[in-house]
């Protein structure tokens, strides 16, 4: 591919829509984070919906992770597909031809709501449960004391 250069195609307008969050690789996780808590906290939103492809999957899945741990009682709804994307290659010498390649990436779309989800849905997950508070332990009276121990000798033989 050292003879052919790219040909960026212009992207097509598509409307995002308030609640959707869209994750790139380069993205912050902490910015994600913080603007879909917004999102759940300031506007009320009932619903937000994080979509990934490719390398960013993993980003977007820690950051749905992270905001059910920060928002507990949001269901989860995960969905994932694949996009053919068509890239055009122009020679940079005479005498070779456009070439046309044909990717597929994979794409995540995770819902959490406030509201319940269709739970027939394959990727429905349900809250996670609240953690209950942990109490210490106690050990009983009887062994609170401190026990007095005897060091022990110990003799090496060398030979």
């Amino acid at each position: 591919m050292d003879r052919y250069q790219k040909v960026e195609k212009p992207r097509p307008e598509s409307v995002i829509k308030e609640n959707e969050i869209r994750i790139t690789s380069q993205g912050v996780v902490r910015n994600y984070v913080s603007y879909a808590t917004s999102l759940l906290q300031e506007t009320r939103v009932r619903e937000i919906v994080l979509k990934a492809m490719g390398q960013a999957i993993s980003k977007a899945v820690a950051i749905a992770e992270i905001i059910k741990k920060r928002n507990p009682g949001l269901y989860q709804d995960t969905t994932i597909s694949s996009v053919s994307i068509t890239d055009v290659w122009e020679p940079i010498e005479e005498g070779l031809v456009p070439l046309e390649t044909t990717r597929h990436v994979s794409m995540i779309s995770i819902s959490l709501s406030t509201r319940e989800l269709n739970k027939n849905s394959p990727g429905y997950q349900a809250p996670l449960e609240q953690p209950r508070r942990q109490q210490r332990y106690q050990q009983p009276q009887q062994f609170q004391q401190q026990q007095q121990f005897q060091p022990l000798a110990v003799t090496i033989d060398f030979l």
